[in-house]
């Protein structure tokens, strides 16, 4: 006698509309109550808002944004070319005039450090933002917005996903 049983598929963690809001709320809140513009502490945070806008906008890997080249992003024509998993490129468009500005802004005041840079999104050290990085960046944002569920780089994707499907659009887009 065969038996199969299966297990019960268990659905990804995502993130409501309003965890999302608040996220968002509290990064761009912390970048208006910085008085000095032209301190690190600035330059970081239009950094932070540029990730996260991009993470829920695009529905990038964490390992994908991490490695995505500066002349591969296409602001103006509203695109990023992305490397992901086996290696296999893809074009993922950037509808959302939101994360177009915020990577603007990202562009405008990180523009000398760029140009020495071949990859898009960098560190202090002008090196790669790690993958790491980008956890802490989303802990520290859901932590100061209040939020109790464990959110990671992957529930973003997760959450680009569902609400892409909410909105009647195919799973193979």
């Amino acid at each position: 006698i065969r038996i199969n049983l299966k297990e019960p598929f268990k659905l990804p963690k995502v993130m409501s509309l309003n965890e999302i809001k608040k996220i968002f709320e509290v990064a761009y809140l912390s970048l208006n109550n910085t008085s000095n513009k032209s301190s690190y502490r600035y330059m970081s945070q239009l950094r932070d808002i540029a990730v996260l806008e991009t993470l829920f906008a695009t529905g990038l890997r964490v390992s994908e944004l991490c490695n995505l080249k500066r002349k591969h992003v296409n602001i103006s024509d509203s695109f990023i070319k992305v490397k992901g998993k086996g290696n296999k490129e893809r074009i993922v468009y950037l509808g959302n005039d939101e994360v177009k500005k915020a990577l603007n802004n990202y562009i405008s005041i990180y523009y000398e450090r760029l140009e020495k840079n071949e990859y898009f999104f960098i560190n202090r050290l002008n090196k790669k933002l790690s993958e790491q990085s980008v956890r802490f960046m989303i802990r520290k944002y859901t932590s100061k917005a209040n939020i109790e569920k464990h959110i990671t780089p992957h529930v973003f994707r997760h959450s680009f996903a569902t609400l892409l499907l909410e909105e009647g659009v195919d799973i193979k887009y």
